[in-house]
């Protein structure tokens, strides 16, 4: 792509058009986020096995202790060599603000489909700082993951 040179009163004014569309996004983003929180709650029902580092965990049994409890897709199959590229950079930033969900009585639990070992092997190579699960129920009951006819759509 041939990017033209202009001057900066010319820049400034296209600037401030994108700017304007920054802008209309935010708000966009703002309202869905407030529709997210609005969503009714669901009773769970189910009992949802999580395996990781200590072994098989209910539901309950990851909520003994915090008050809170978030539960955050990472997008990583069966048989997948690595996670999805944005889930392991949010994975890998997250350090830094368990110290204040901590203080605030919330945990932090990182879900996959892909099989405990792999999910393990994963957190050390990229020194996560949360709890890797496997639970394939909870990414698909939950639509983390869509699946049509054997077929993984969206991880």
């Amino acid at each position: 792509m041939q990017r033209q040179i202009v001057s900066h009163e010319q820049w400034a004014a296209a600037r401030e058009q994108v700017l304007t569309e920054e802008k209309q996004l935010t708000r966009m983003r703002d309202k869905v986020n407030a529709r997210r929180r609005e969503l009714p709650w669901v009773k769970i029902e189910k009992d949802y096995v999580f395996d990781g580092p200590n072994g098989k965990e209910t539901l309950a049994d990851l909520f003994a202790g915090p008050s809170q409890l978030v539960v955050r897709h990472f997008m990583f199959g069966p048989g997948w060599e690595e996670g999805c590229v944005g889930c392991s950079f949010w994975s890998d930033h997250l350090g830094g603000a368990l110290p204040h969900l901590e203080h605030r009585v919330v945990t932090v639990v990182v879900v996959s489909r892909a099989p405990s070992t792999d999910c393990m092997k994963t957190a050390i190579r990229t020194s996560a700082d949360a709890s890797p699960l496997s639970c394939r129920d909870c990414c698909t009951d939950y639509h983390s993951v869509m699946e049509t006819r054997g077929m993984c759509l969206g991880c």
